[in-house]
């Protein structure tokens, strides 16, 4: 029993090396999200000028910023695999439920390295946009990141292999985030307007129910969608 937690541990541990690696290497994703990240922060900064939105707009402005560069960056995670062709080698050296695992961590470091370098953003340009209650900031940032990636890991997978798999990610991906993003706003417009913490604890126990169903039907559902 324990010696197969350590081999499933190491398959993990080696999907997340090698795509931490491969990125590294190609920085396709994360030129994408510099890019995207500052051209939207620049665009919203023109945009609103001398206005001084509310805490719920600022959260929505920050939460949007978030999502696209996620799309831009997280349907990589098996698209590179088929360019590369790499896809087979990974059926072979590793079980499906360590592949989702490891892509499921790398998308979840890339989605939190993301939401931290608009936050720094964010903080830098707009003086209206400011954290009152950074615990609830810090919680909602980490469950929204968590989230994220548990739903984008595997819509990532099952439009790998389509031809238009660049116009679907986002398409697939914005319903399927509705709840989240819904939840995520709330809690950072608690965040922004100074609320206690225990007033943010439902909005945590949904993001934790999200994570925890999307977490379980992926990883039910991957094995079908990866050996497909």
């Amino acid at each position: 029993m324990l010696k197969h937690m350590a081999t499933s541990f190491q398959s993990v541990a080696a999907v997340l090396s090698k795509d931490v690696q491969s990125e590294l290497r190609v920085r396709y994703a994360i030129n994408a999200l510099v890019m995207f990240i500052l051209t939207s922060v620049s665009t919203i900064l023109f945009a609103l000028r001398y206005e001084r939105p509310t805490p719920t707009l600022f959260a929505g402005l920050y939460w949007v910023v978030v999502f696209f560069s996620a799309m831009s960056g997280l349907s990589r995670a098996f698209v590179g695999e088929e360019e590369r062709g790499t896809s087979l080698t990974l059926r072979l050296i590793a079980t499906p439920a360590a592949i989702y695992a490891g892509k499921l961590v790398a998308n979840t470091i890339l989605t939190l390295l993301l939401a931290s370098a608009v936050t720094v953003l964010y903080l830098l340009t707009f003086p209206g946009f400011s954290v009152q209650s950074y615990d609830i900031f810090a919680v909602t940032v980490l469950m929204g990141a968590v989230g994220i990636a548990a739903a984008t890991t595997i819509l990532a997978a099952m439009i790998a292999k389509a031809q238009a798999r660049g116009a679907l990610f986002p398409v697939l991906s914005f319903p399927v985030l509705i709840p989240l993003f819904m939840t995520v706003l709330d809690a950072t417009d608690k965040a922004l307007s100074g609320d206690d913490f225990g007033e943010a604890f439902g909005d945590f126990q949904v993001l934790a129910g999200y994570a925890m169903v999307m977490i379980a039907g992926s990883a039910l559902l991957f094995a079908e969608v990866w050996n497909d």
